[in-house]
């Protein structure tokens, strides 16, 4: 592909040891302009593959609070596009997706588009349960766009990369993107369960800013009547307070959204979720009671790279993200 069909896009990819994902990564990525590729001191071979691709590599130290990788990039790195696409590593963009892209940048008329993913695990696309659509703003010029502050920075060990948190940006000059950006993890459920254990802390703290009603200056905020992504806060903050969450998560991904119609691989989906949603609750029990879900010394500097979002040795098992 020469300089000329190049799309001006900049890319961001946040890593951590993902040699396994980096390459159909990298590969789908093919046509922007510039990568960027924000390594929390990668042990394998991550950054030698980063670099045959062609993508810029920038190390990234976490200070063990704030901000977390994609915001202390969408601050610092010298992007030569106006317009940014995040794209995790186990997801991938495909020529119809860059094809939209390109137009949305020609036409000139909004400041960011949000991209439905869908999510593969074990093999199978999950389609119900709720699993899709699921949107995210993904794409959007950098200097309009910013992950929300939803105040869990005392809780540790959540990783240093923002999963959850969404970019807050004018909702008047959104849009939404008609072809599907893939999520296909080439690791295995190892890795699944290690990275969940870590993100019910950072959920169990989000359940307990809800129900003591912290404030949410600086987040998208919740709104029965706004965006997809508005509604789903909204509906949370009445989640958070329903009783038997666990068995409810399960009847509702399989029973009532239908997931029962992804076999099996649905099933083992509804289930670890149900076991997530219990995580959660017996984590946000500790929390009202004075715990702090993890009673190791705070983790700051490289040493909270370590625990970045991604494990040692992935192997090949294709599994999704919640």
């Amino acid at each position: 592909m020469t300089a000329a069909t190049k799309i001006p896009v900049s890319v961001l990819i946040p890593a951590k040891n993902e040699e396994a994902n980096l390459p159909a990564c990298l590969e789908s990525v093919a046509q922007a302009d510039e990568v960027f590729v924000v390594d929390s001191h990668s042990e394998d071979q991550s950054v030698k593959i980063s670099e045959s691709y062609g993508a810029n590599v920038v190390q990234f130290d976490f200070n063990g609070r704030w901000p977390k990788k994609k915001n202390w990039a969408l601050e610092n790195l010298p992007f030569r596009n106006e317009w940014v696409l995040i794209v995790d590593c186990d997801e991938r963009i495909t020529p119809e997706l860059w094809a939209e892209m390109a137009e949305v940048i020609a036409a000139d008329k909004l400041d960011g588009c949000y991209l439905n993913r869908r999510v593969y695990f074990l093999g199978k696309w999950i389609r119900h349960g709720g699993k899709y659509p699921d949107w995210n703003m993904r794409f959007f010029r950098h200097a309009k766009g910013r992950y929300e502050n939803l105040n869990t920075e005392e809780i540790q060990n959540t990783g240093d990369n923002e999963v959850h948190e969404h970019v807050v940006i004018d909702p008047d000059k959104v849009g939404y993107l008609k072809n599907d950006m893939l999520h296909i993890d080439f690791r295995d459920l190892f890795h699944w369960l290690a990275r969940h254990n870590r993100y019910s802390n950072w959920e169990a703290r989000v359940y307990y800013n809800l129900l003591t009603g912290m404030g949410e200056d600086g987040t998208i905020g919740a709104n029965l009547f706004g965006d997809s992504v508005q509604r789903k806060r909204f509906l949370k903050k009445i989640w958070v307070r329903l009783p038997f969450k666990p068995f409810l998560r399960f009847v509702l991904f399989y029973f009532i959204r239908l997931g029962f119609l992804d076999g099996y691989p649905g099933y083992i989906y509804g289930r670890l979720l149900s076991q997530y949603e219990y995580q959660i609750g017996v984590k946000l029990y500790e929390l009202k009671f004075g715990g702090q879900l993890n009673l190791a010394d705070r983790e700051t500097g490289s040493e909270a790279a370590k625990n970045s979002d991604t494990p040692e040795n992935p192997k090949a098992a294709l599994v999704g993200d919640l």
